[in-house]
């Protein structure tokens, strides 16, 4: 009998892949908090899942090889550009408390992901086992 890992550990791989892209996004943010025009970047993650999970995600290159679908890594979550709540003189919209709170609302969301997926590694070893 085969184990299919994508049906076994559901959509936290999935999820935890996705929150390891926004935390780049948000740390970019941060650290570009003080260059002019830059715009704050982020992805919906509630759409994003669930693009995911219905399969609708682009399709990515890994090869040089494989035939050109137009997508890349960077286009794989529709990027969107967060709205200031106070512009700056200088055109960047990063607003450093919303991103840091967002950054830990992420690293806390991927760390609860990671447990989950630990937890199922550990309840499919232990049914392998059979203790």
């Amino acid at each position: 009998m085969a184990i299919n890992l994508d049906e076994t550990l559901g959509v936290h791989a999935r999820a935890l892949e996705m929150r390891a892209y926004r935390a780049q996004l948000l740390a970019t943010n941060i650290a570009n908090a003080d260059t002019p025009n830059y715009k704050a970047v982020d992805i919906d993650f509630k759409t994003a899942l669930s693009q995911a999970q219905s399969g609708q995600l682009p399709l990515t290159i890994t090869n040089a090889n494989q035939i050109q679908t137009g997508g890349t890594q960077d286009s794989q979550y529709q990027r969107m550009y967060r709205v200031p709540t106070q512009p700056a003189l200088d055109g960047n919209t990063v607003d450093t408390q919303i991103e840091q709170a967002e950054f830990t609302r992420n690293a806390v969301q991927h760390q609860a992901s990671l447990m989950f997926l630990n937890n199922r590694v550990k309840d499919i070893l232990f049914a392998i086992k059979g203790q």
